[in-house]
């Protein structure tokens, strides 16, 4: 299962720059991870201050 960000998202950019495969990117002014690339391994939300990232 893909990580999904929620709306508690702030925009921190935290969970971004910890993805090791670079699936997380800012639209909007928020940031969304691309669940076809995402390889389930937790990194982003392990860094996120507002618990946003969450397993689908």
């Amino acid at each position: 299962m893909a990580y999904k960000i929620s709306d508690a998202c702030i925009a921190c950019g935290a969970c971004a720059s910890e993805c090791p495969v670079e699936c997380i990117t800012e639209q909007d002014g928020v940031y969304v991870i691309n669940s076809d690339e995402c390889l389930d391994c937790g990194a982003c939300a392990g860094v996120c201050p507002v618990d946003a990232p969450a397993a689908e």
